[in-house]
């Protein structure tokens, strides 16, 4: 990992050499958002019996074993997606983040997977609720690589059409999943409608979860990530080992950089030995 630090590292000199802005700062801050109105005092039996009322995660370890969602079972195996999860939680609570959005430069580096894994991870996790929000409206996956089948799409939720009660998915006590079972047909226009941002708010304020993680489309995929970034607290970017230019991942810090605060950049799938098997985290 010291080689990508060094690289990066190189790459944010350059770009303030040659008078850019480096990444932790954005070029031009994002057009101010509209006050939230005063949330009430939250009625904790309430919360409680909107997660009990929630359809129960239909469980299938062999279905998740085949699709590497390893961090199912608590173990070896697990022990990296549960220490990316601690950090996640100590950044979060170190600078009050709560909504987390988990994104990559490209295709193919393991993001919804990363999401998947790191779902099961927090509900071994005590005292702490996870909301887990499949928001790749272009090419959702999460869905098959959990095994599920929803009635509806998160898409049905953030137009109003269906409340979250009626379409999340609730894992043990602690997390909640809402996905999808098509590609929405406006996803951008979708993502930036005042109507999405509400849903949002009012399926938080339901739930009062500690985290919300959201697994949003890659960068070079579409414009709905730009449209999203800008409503969420921070972003986790996911690249691949080998396969992602370092390029590539410098552009992706310094493009969400803009537009949140970069919380860190996973390396999936590596080759060489480690600590962690085949996976290693820097931020």
């Amino acid at each position: 990992m010291e080689r990508i630090q060094e690289a990066l590292a190189k790459a944010r000199a350059q770009r303030q050499k040659g008078g850019a802005e480096p990444a932790e700062t954005p070029v031009s801050p994002p057009s101010p958002q509209p006050q939230p109105q005063a949330t009430p005092a939250l009625n904790l039996p309430a919360v409680d019996e909107n997660w009990a009322a929630l359809a129960p995660f239909k469980l299938n370890r062999a279905h998740l074993q085949k699709n590497r969602v390893v961090a199912a079972e608590s173990g070896r195996d697990a022990v990296p997606y549960d220490l990316l999860r601690t950090k996640i939680i100590h950044q979060a609570q170190t600078n009050g983040w709560k909504r987390v959005a988990i994104v990559s430069p490209d295709m193919g580096a393991g993001k919804t997977t990363t999401v998947a894994n790191l779902a099961f991870s927090f509900e071994r996790q005590r005292d702490m609720r996870l909301l887990c929000i499949d928001l790749d409206l272009r090419r959702p996956s999460l869905h098959k690589i959990l095994g599920q089948a929803p009635g509806h799409s998160m898409s049905d939720v953030l137009d109003g059409h269906v409340r979250f009660a009626e379409h999340g998915l609730r894992l043990g006590n602690r997390v909640a999943f809402g996905l999808n079972n098509s590609p929405a047909p406006n996803p951008s226009e979708l993502l930036l409608s005042r109507e999405a941002r509400s849903a949002l708010e009012r399926v938080e304020a339901n739930y009062a979860p500690d985290l919300m993680i959201f697994d949003i489309s890659p960068l070079s995929a579409s414009d709905d990530n730009i449209a999203f970034l800008q409503i969420v607290d921070c972003a986790v970017i996911i690249a691949a080992a080998e396969a992602t230019p370092m390029s590539r991942i410098d552009n992706a810090e310094r493009q969400v950089a803009e537009l949140t605060n970069v919380m860190g950049i996973v390396l999936n799938k590596c080759r060489y030995p480690s600590e962690a098997e085949s996976y290693d985290y820097y931020y």
